[in-house]
C-alpha cells in the first residue's frame, strides 16, 4: 500500500509541474492555444487522479490491476525525468570540454539545411509520423481482432462492451464498487492506445519544456531546430499539440472512435496541406496559407476514413466538424487544428453519445 501511495504522489507532483511549466513558458499571444492545451492537460490528469483514486478503495485491485496502472502511468514520468537530469549533465560537460564551437556549428548547419527545404517537402516531413502511427496502431488493432478471434471466437478486448464514456465516468462516480467492472469492460485495446498516447504526450512535453528553459536537454531537441519554423520556436512546436489532443482523444473516445479521430488528424490533415500546396489556387478569403481545394480533399478523405469506421451518421458529424476546424484555423483563431481536432471531436463524441444516445458502426469489421 505505502509503495502505490509514493506513485501516486509522483504522478500528482508531475502533473502539477507540467501544467505550472505549460504556462511558464507558452508564448502569451496564443492565448487560445494556451487556454485549450492547458484545459486538455487539466482534464486528462484530473480523469487519471480521480480513477487511480477510486481503484484504490477496491481490494480486489490491488493484486495486479493497481500495479500495472501505478507502473504505466508513473514510470514514463520517472525515466523521462531520469533522461532530461543525464542528457543535461552529458550537454553540460560536452560544452566544457569543447567550448560550444562543435556545437554551435552543427546547430548551424542544420537550420540552414531546413531552411532550404521546399514548403512541400517540409509539410511531408511533419505530417508523415501522424501518418505511420495511425497505420501502426491500426495494424496493431487488426492484428489484435485476428489473433483474438482466432483463440476465442470473439473480439472481446478490441471493442469495448459500453462505449458511452461520459456514462460511464458518471457511473464509477455514482455508483460504489463499480470502477472494477468499468475498467475491465473498455478492453485492452483502449488502455494500449492511452498508455501509448500518454508516454508519447510526455515526451514531446519533456522536448519542448528543455528547449524553452535552454540550460536543460533531451535527446529529441534535434527535431525543434531540423522541423520547427521561426515562429513555432517562439510557442510550442505542432508535434506537441498533436500529442496533447490525441492523449485527450485516446482517454475519452472509444477506441474505433479514437482510431477515427486520429486518421481526420494525420491523413485527412495531410491531404489538405498537400492538396492546398500543389493545386491550392483558390485561398480562403481570410486565410491565404489554406486554399479551398485542400479543404475539400481533407473533407473527403475525412469522410471516407469515419464511414468505415464508424459509420455515415457519425461520419456527417465529424466531416462538418473538421471542415469548420480546417477553414477556420489559425485564422481567424489563432488555435492550432492539431490540438483542436482531436480535442473538440472527442468532446462532440461526448456530447452527441450521451445526449442523444447515438451509437457508431463499425463498417471495417465486416472486412475481417
Amino acid at each position: 500500500m505505502l509503495e502505490f501511495l509514493y506513485w501516486f504522489l509522483l504522478m500528482l507532483f508531475s502533473y502539477l509541474v507540467v501544467l505550472f511549466c505549460y504556462m511558464h513558458f507558452s508564448f502569451k499571444k496564443e492565448l487560445l492555444n494556451n487556454l485549450l492545451a492547458f484545459s486538455a492537460l487539466f482534464l486528462t490528469f484530473v480523469v487519471t487522479i480521480i480513477v487511480v483514486l477510486l481503484m484504490f478503495q477496491d481490494d480486489d485491485l490491488y493484486s495486479t490491476t493497481i500495479p500495472i496502472f501505478i507502473l504505466s502511468l508513473g514510470l514514463p514520468l520517472l525515466i523521462i525525468g531520469a533522461t532530461i537530469l543525464i542528457s543535461s549533465f552529458l550537454l553540460f560537460f560536452f560544452k566544457k570540454i569543447f567550448k560550444n564551437n562543435d556545437l554551435s556549428k552543427f546547430w548551424t548547419w542544420l537550420e540552414e539545411k531546413s531552411k532550404k527545404r521546399s514548403k512541400l517537402r517540409v509539410d511531408t516531413y511533419r505530417k508523415i509520423p501522424h501518418v505511420l502511427i495511425f497505420i501502426g496502431l491500426l495494424f496493431i488493432w487488426y492484428l489484435g481482432i485476428i489473433i483474438v478471434k482466432d483463440l476465442t471466437s470473439s473480439i472481446i478486448g478490441m471493442i469495448p462492451d459500453d462505449n458511452n464514456m461520459f456514462l460511464l465516468f458518471l457511473r464509477i462516480l455514482t455508483e460504489p464498487d463499480s470502477i472494477r467492472s468499468v475498467l475491465f469492460s473498455l478492453g485492452w485495446f483502449y488502455y494500449l492506445l492511452f498508455f501509448f498516447f500518454y508516454a508519447f504526450c510526455f515526451i514531446m512535453i519533456a522536448n519542448e519544456f528543455t528547449r524553452k528553459a535552454k540550460r536543460f536537454a533531451f535527446p529529441f531537441n534535434f527535431i525543434c531546430r531540423a522541423l520547427l519554423c521561426e515562429e513555432e520556436k517562439r510557442s510550442y512546436g505542432t508535434y506537441l499539440f498533436f500529442a496533447i489532443g490525441q492523449m485527450v482523444a485516446a482517454l475519452i473516445t472509444p477506441p474505433m472512435v479514437f482510431l477515427t479521430i486520429l486518421g481526420m488528424s494525420s491523413l485527412a490533415d495531410l491531404a489538405t496541406s498537400q492538396v492546398g500546396i500543389r493545386f491550392g489556387k483558390n485561398k480562403i478569403k481570410w486565410n491565404n496559407e489554406k486554399s479551398w481545394q485542400g479543404s475539400i480533399a481533407g473533407v473527403i478523405v475525412c469522410f471516407i476514413i469515419c464511414t468505415l469506421f464508424i459509420g455515415v451518421y457519425w461520419a456527417l458529424i465529424f466531416t462538418f466538424a473538421f471542415f469548420l476546424f480546417d477553414v477556420f484555423t489559425n485564422k481567424p483563431f489563432n488555435v492550432s487544428d492539431n490540438l483542436l481536432i482531436p480535442f473538440g471531436s472527442s468532446l462532440i463524441f461526448l456530447f452527441i453519445r450521451y445526449f442523444f444516445n447515438l451509437n457508431y458502426i463499425t463498417i471495417i469489421l465486416n472486412w475481417i
